[in-house]
């Protein structure tokens, strides 16, 4: 498995991001877009970009066959393959769709490419279960055939090779510790979060919206927005429950402001006991080459 500098890969996320941009600004019509139109929205693109990338750096890997085959030759895999197969229940289930299922449990880190991709479980696995018998379910015999099939679909990543864009992200809380450390930025995150929160004539706001500010500074302070990580919104609605963050009450601005920044505390005490990693893999596709009549900037 190769790691890739991503020149070629960047190409075809930007390219994606212009042409689902441009298909906005023209309503997926044959329209062409104006120079300082595009401009915008390129530079809009190129900034999440970078900011997301902050947050999240990408790997890129070209998986050929080579790591499947190390994991299925190496010591590792027979206890793999056992706890897999008890994991997945086979009971009722015929061996292929056994096998199958294991494939799945397989990882980035073992040489697999995710087969939840609808081109990879078409174009790898598939094939690598045709002309083949089905057999009666036990451990022994799953042990044996899904070795074999594991092996003819590093084969065909051999032939063809997947490109995947991993990334991995460890929430820490160490986003969370910066900002406490320094009240002028503290203050200023906390008033942009707090811009377009509604408030009543006393100027009081509602402790349901602690949930909405935190979301919007999520980003700020290295945490995914609620609803991104399972793990994550656990640890979030552990300590909004805490306090009755949804029982309706109104307080002073000046109040909701130190009971979000008690929220990011306990966040981060919490992260900072049990940190949470997580990971993810996407497999990269060619563009469609008649998108390309869309990019037509005008002078």
């Amino acid at each position: 498995m190769d790691h890739q500098s991503g020149d070629g890969i960047w190409k075809l996320t930007l390219f994606r991001n212009v042409f689902q941009v441009l298909k906005e600004f023209t309503h997926g019509k044959q329209q062409k877009v104006s120079k300082t139109g595009l401009k915008e929205a390129l530079s809009d693109i190129l900034l999440g970009m970078a900011a997301g990338l902050k947050r999240d750096p990408i790997v890129i890997l070209r998986m050929d066959g080579e790591d499947l085959l190390e994991f299925i030759n190496g010591p590792s895999y027979e206890t793999e393959m056992v706890s897999i197969f008890s994991q997945i229940g086979c009971e009722d289930a015929s061996l292929r769709d056994c096998i199958t299922k294991a494939l799945e449990k397989l990882t980035v880190d073992q040489g697999m490419p995710p087969s939840s991709d609808s081109w990879v479980m078409r174009n790898i696995v598939e094939p690598a279960l045709e002309s083949w018998d089905d057999k009666p379910v036990s451990q022994e015999t799953f042990l044996e055939e899904s070795k074999k099939v594991a092996k003819r679909v590093a084969q065909n990543l051999n032939e063809e090779p997947v490109i995947v864009a991993h990334s991995e992200n460890t929430f820490d809380g160490s986003g969370i510790k910066r900002l406490l450390s320094n009240k002028f930025e503290l203050d200023k995150l906390l008033n942009v979060g707090l811009e377009n929160v509604p408030k009543d004539r006393n100027g009081k706001i509602s402790k349901e919206y602690l949930r909405v500010v935190l979301d919007v500074v999520a980003p700020s302070v290295g945490l995914p927005q609620i609803g991104a990580v399972e793990q994550m919104d656990k640890v979030v609605t552990d300590v909004l429950n805490r306090i009755d963050a949804d029982d309706g009450k109104m307080i002073k601005e000046d109040e909701f402001k130190k009971l979000l920044t008690e929220i990011m505390e306990s966040i981060m005490l919490q992260l900072e006991g049990n940190p949470i990693s997580v990971s993810s893999n996407s497999v990269v596709h060619e563009p469609l080459p008649s998108s390309l009549s869309l990019l037509q900037a005008s002078t």
